[in-house]
């Protein structure tokens, strides 16, 4: 099959790929470290109903326990925390601003889906890690969240690119999708997916989260430790979870002890992670 794209060309012509929408440019821009910055995040929130909804909603699953039914952004705000709010709101965000109408073939449901368990996924593991390893929690929740955007920037830049991908995903469930790419693309959804997160001048640690989530040991990796290991952990945890993207699941002991946690406890880490995915899962109506 023909393909008019050619991706390295588009993601070279910065027009191309979208805008960063302007709630993500501002909330960058506060200092959450102040009240004034908190306060600021908030009203801005409450000014996108879509947004505002979804903040609202995540708070009232059983993942955060929730006492009460949380009505109010500045409640939700309360349980959930500053920083994984603000990641999520940017998640929410950037997700929003390449969903294609009609989406062809990619299950963008299933994408937040796997990006919300995949954080879940890996804030699961900064808990097993010793605490002077883990990363900032809003670090954790935008990592996860944003990891396989490149999937939207593909479905933006290339549908029918796009949906060749995925029913390729669909019937060949026995290879991994970095292979099946590798065939298809020119640039796969983690070169994609780092492209746009520069082109928005996003953090370094999840520029590097978005390229190397699938080759964690590339030495360019490094600066980025541990959380680009922990997304590839999570991955494997969570393979083929809410979307037709398939990795190689076994973990060796050796990526259990690389982030401090006893392989001994693996089993339960990856209990308690498909837990939480599944209640991610059911709830999912709540967001």
């Amino acid at each position: 099959m023909n393909f008019s794209v050619d991706l390295k060309e588009a993601v070279r012509h910065l027009d191309t790929l979208p805008a960063m929408p302007v709630i993500a440019q501002k909330l960058l821009a506060l200092d959450l470290d102040t009240d004034e910055g908190e306060r600021a995040m908030l009203k801005l929130i409450e000014k996108d109903p879509q947004i505002a909804a979804k903040i609202i909603g995540l708070a009232n699953t059983p993942l955060f326990g929730a006492s009460k039914r949380v009505t109010a952004v500045s409640d939700a705000a309360m349980l959930l925390g500053i920083t994984r709010v603000k990641s999520v709101t940017m998640g929410i965000a950037v997700m929003s601003a390449l969903v294609k109408k009609p989406s062809g073939k990619l299950d963008v449901q299933g994408l937040w889906l796997h990006s919300l368990a995949i954080s879940l996924a890996v804030r699961a593991i900064s808990r097993a890690m010793p605490r002077d390893r883990r990363p900032l929690d809003d670090e954790i929740f935008l990592a996860g969240l944003l990891h396989d955007i490149g999937y939207m920037v593909l479905n933006h830049l290339d549908q029918a690119r796009s949906d060749e991908l995925q029913s390729r995903f669909e019937t060949e469930k026995d290879r991994s999708s970095i292979e099946i790419e590798s065939e298809l693309l020119e640039m796969n959804h983690c070169e994609l997916g780092a492209e746009l997160a520069k082109f928005w001048d996003l953090p370094d640690s999840i520029i590097a989260v978005l390229r190397y989530h699938h080759d964690p040991q590339n030495p360019a990796a490094a600066a980025a430790q541990p959380l680009v290991s922990m997304v590839s952990l999570a991955e494997k945890a969570l393979a083929a979870f809410g979307i037709a993207e398939h990795t190689v699941a076994m973990i060796d002991d050796a990526e259990w002890s690389g982030l401090g946690i006893d392989p001994a406890n693996a089993a339960d880490l990856i209990s308690q992670i498909a837990e939480q995915a599944e209640e991610a899962k059911q709830t999912a109506g709540y967001f």
